[in-house]
């Protein structure tokens, strides 16, 4: 009798899996889709910089400055890099530097201003943006509190295009220039997290999710 209520349990519990997996399959496939065909046309690269279309500013999405151990963070380093060239390239008058400062000890954007300052692009044309907490938070907040009609969001490639898929999907106009990617053992954890957050950004559009914060409406430097 217990073998037996095993063996339908077993098959039970399998089932589940399998329609489980199924699921996720084509949510995963049907969000990959969609932010391809979305960004399709609107994303620009260091090859391609003289083709891209100048906008009011620029739209950095925050990481850590450092990974465990104290290291530079490879992306971060290549954001700042990547932005400090577009303005360099006269593409934006102002970057918006967006990214996580919900506690004082840690704070994103002042870290990127003060690395862009290094890279020669003046402290009077950096806005921070505090409550930069998720990618569609940094999208939704660059219209609606920084009052951005259009902008140029960077970052790697695979997060470009999920950003300007976000964008378009709430009806903003932005486009996506491409910081250097990071390849090897640097980014296997973050290209294992991107194909969940993949699927959060569809549901996000699909939802009509709005910012954790949003607030009064604040200058950027025309």
């Amino acid at each position: 009798m217990i073998v037996k209520f095993w063996k339908f349990h077993r098959k039970r519990v399998r089932r589940i899996s399998l329609v489980l997996g199924a699921g996720f399959l084509i949510l995963w496939v049907g969000a990959d889709v969609a932010i391809r065909v979305a960004s399709l046309g609107r994303v620009y690269s260091k090859t391609t910089v003289d083709a891209v279309p100048s906008a009011r500013a620029a739209v950095v999405l925050g990481c850590s400055r450092t990974v465990r151990g104290g290291l530079g963070n490879i992306y971060y380093q290549r954001r700042i890099r990547a932005a400090a060239d577009l303005y360099a390239a006269g593409k934006v008058r102002t970057v918006v530097v967006s990214g996580d400062n919900h506690v004082r000890s840690y704070d994103e954007p002042t870290d990127m201003k003060g690395d862009l300052v290094a890279c020669g692009v003046p402290a009077n044309r950096i806005v921070c943006d505090y409550a930069g907490f998720r990618t569609l938070d940094s999208v939704i907040r660059a219209r609606k509190v920084f009052g951005l009609e259009d902008f140029i969001v960077v970052s790697q490639p695979f997060h470009v295009r999920r950003a300007v898929f976000l964008a378009r999907g709430f009806g903003i106009n932005a486009i996506g220039y491409e910081a250097e990617d990071v390849s090897g053992r640097h980014s296997v954890k973050t290209c294992l997290r991107e194909q969940l957050a993949k699927i959060a950004a569809l549901v996000d559009v699909v939802i009509r999710r709005q910012p954790k914060f949003l607030g009064p409406l604040e200058k950027v430097p025309e």
